[in-house]
């Protein structure tokens, strides 16, 4: 038995666990699970070593249900109780990789296997790939007639009693702690309800599985006070959209590569060319970080939604931001993201995107420092400033022409994912809406 085996089945027993939850994700990047019961030492030891058996053909994205078995692997260093179940103290859970029938060969459909294979590519280049997201979210309360309404009218760093969020968030944060989160800041967001809770910067691949456990925590431990949380991009007309912009650097021995202080910008060329590729590849990564027919309700102008090919040095209009931070915390900000798409996808999207602009030193031209917002289409088509896609099916269509952001994909995952985008673009053009009935049904 491994030290780190031990020091698990050790925690275990303080625990007194006994269930253990085997957790992955699907294509969408919702968590699944199994729940084992455990009553031995040895049976731990198995299944950490071992694995479990289960039906992977009804997983979306996943099996064909002729070739289904598939084996959970629990990752050891995911290991964590669950505070939102104080009821069930003898609960805890892995977060799991997926492989085939031999133990040894990854499954290419695995999402987290999609962000390892991104890493291992730029491990060999002697990189490490940190990431800071920031995911919004609203709280929602029900009206007697079933209406879902924000449980709030506060706005932007709003305090009580306009904000009715701070007992939320505090309950949220402790909780989030309890998961080993560093939590960075927690605040009330523009939109009536909408709220940030921001965690600093780590590895990605441990901010992916810290993504899923956070909107998995939030919904639970709200669902625990009588309200609902959604990460829904755009849930109301008229109001901010939830986003999840995701901080990125890129660190050599321990050292930011997009920091150099012998610049006038005190930006690397690594940091230049990073921005370049994010842009090239902006429409196609458009379609996996925005992932979903409503994600475009959210990217329009005038909700402080970047939909504007451009960068900028601390411009919060353009879709890449730098922020003024420099140092250790020297960062390029990717701002159309949302928290509707799957984090192990997105991250190796969009570190696959940057390195293609680090390996063919793609120039994203000279910064935007003025308010995109406030510029006509001729005036910004002008400056050479291109739209991203404006709906799913633009999006989609551009993620076929793109081969860079394809291959981060891996042709099992790209596949079924187009599949599916195609069925939801489907299932949604032929829907008929209140608006098309107010707008048309004199006619």
């Amino acid at each position: 038995m491994s030290d780190k085996t031990g020091q698990i089945i050790s925690k275990m027993d303080e625990c007194g666990v006994k269930f253990v939850r085997l957790q992955f994700v699907d294509i969408h990047g919702t968590p699944k699970n199994m729940a084992v019961p455990l009553m031995k030492a040895d049976e731990i030891e198995d299944i950490i070593n071992e694995g479990l058996l289960f039906d992977g053909s009804s997983v979306e994205g996943f099996a064909n249900i002729n070739d289904s078995d598939l084996i959970l692997k629990p990752d050891p260093n995911t290991f964590s109780t669950l505070p939102w179940r104080p009821e069930e103290k003898g609960v805890c859970r892995f977060i799991c990789d997926i492989f085939h029938t031999d133990g040894k060969t990854p499954f290419e459909g695995d999402p987290r296997y999609v962000l390892r294979r991104a890493l291992e590519k730029v491990e060999k280049m002697g990189y490490e790939y940190n990431v800071g997201p920031e995911p919004e979210f609203f709280i929602l309360d029900q009206e007697e007639d079933g209406t879902i309404i924000p449980h709030d009218n506060g706005a932007y760093f709003d305090t009580e009693p306009v904000d009715q969020g701070t007992d939320f968030r505090r309950k949220l944060v402790m909780d989030l702690e309890a998961l080993n989160f560093d939590i960075e800041v927690s605040h009330h967001e523009v939109a009536p309800g909408q709220h940030e809770i921001d965690f600093k910067f780590d590895k990605a691949l441990k901010t992916a599985d810290a993504v899923i456990t956070f909107k998995q925590a939030i919904k639970a431990i709200v669902d625990n006070m009588g309200y609902m949380v959604t990460f829904m991009p755009k849930p109301f007309f008229g109001e901010n959209g939830s986003g999840m912009h995701i901080n990125q650097s890129l660190s050599k021995n321990g050292e930011n590569v997009f920091f150099d202080p012998n610049t006038e910008t005190q930006l690397s060329e690594e940091a230049i060319h990073f921005t370049g590729g994010l842009l090239k590849h902006s429409k196609a990564l458009a379609a996996v970080c925005a992932p979903t027919v409503n994600s475009y309700k959210r990217l329009v102008p005038g909700y402080e939604a970047p939909v504007y090919v451009a960068y900028g040095l601390k411009n919060r209009s353009t879709l890449v931001r730098i922020p003024a931070s420099r140092g250790k915390r020297t960062r390029v900000e990717l701002r159309m993201p949302d928290p509707s798409c799957n984090p192990y996808l997105a991250f190796a999207a969009v570190l696959e995107a940057g390195m293609d602009g680090i390996k063919n030193k793609i120039d994203p031209g000279a910064p935007t420092e003025i308010d995109v917002f406030g510029k006509s289409m001729d005036e910004l088509s002008t400056m050479g400033i291109d739209v991203l896609p404006s709906s799913l099916w633009e999006a989609y269509h551009a993620l076929e022409a793109d081969e860079v952001v394809k291959k981060s994909l891996g042709n099992h995952v790209y596949e079924h994912f187009m599949a599916i985008k195609h069925k939801e673009w489907d299932d949604y053009r032929v829907q008929v809406f209140n608006y098309e009935l107010e707008k048309y049904l004199s006619i």
